[in-house]
């Protein structure tokens, strides 16, 4: 079992850096609202930002795999892996979080539901009780003046097909 705060899949490149792979779900309703959670790091106090479901992969746990096991983890929402479109977008995050440097490997992964829904706690790690502060659906045009991301996410939103074919999008 790992000590590490972050959680178990993390592991740690030579100069030091955590690391991980993750995946991301997209999740957008019948009105092209897309829901983020807002996060804070509770070891900087004032922090927030918003951001798409999802999380860390296990040992041998594929992309869409994982994707839709954070889908239900983070909102109480149970999906086949299929049912999930892409992966539509990949890009690599640094950043810091509990006082570490970090960096991680994304794909993101889309979800159309018809209508916005609540979203459960109930899967919630307790690092996530702690940094997680706010689940909402937004408009993409609504999150002008909000620090999200990843941060072109109104014009990638705009840029998505009703289906996704090929490779995934390289993003910032």
């Amino acid at each position: 079992m790992s000590t590490d705060p972050l959680g178990p899949e993390w592991g740690h490149a030579p100069d030091g850096t955590r690391t991980r792979s993750a995946s991301r779900v997209v999740v957008l309703d019948g009105a092209g609202r897309v829901l983020l959670l807002r996060g804070s790091d509770p070891a900087r106090p004032g922090t927030d930002w918003w951001f798409t479901v999802g999380g860390g992969r296990g040992p041998g746990e594929s992309a869409r795999a994982a994707a839709a096991r954070e889908l239900l983890e983070e909102t109480g929402l149970a999906v086949e892996a299929a049912a999930l479109d892409g992966p539509v977008w990949a890009r690599t995050a640094e950043f810091e979080f509990l006082g570490a440097a970090c960096r991680q490997t994304e794909e993101f992964f889309v979800l159309r539901v018809a209508q916005g829904f609540e979203v459960s706690r109930d899967g919630w790690t307790d690092l996530e009780r702690d940094s997680v502060t706010e689940c909402r659906w937004w408009a993409p045009d609504d999150l002008a003046g909000e620090t999200f991301y990843p941060p072109d996410l109104p014009s990638l939103l705009a840029g998505l097909p009703p289906a996704w074919v090929g490779e995934p999008l390289v993003i910032a």
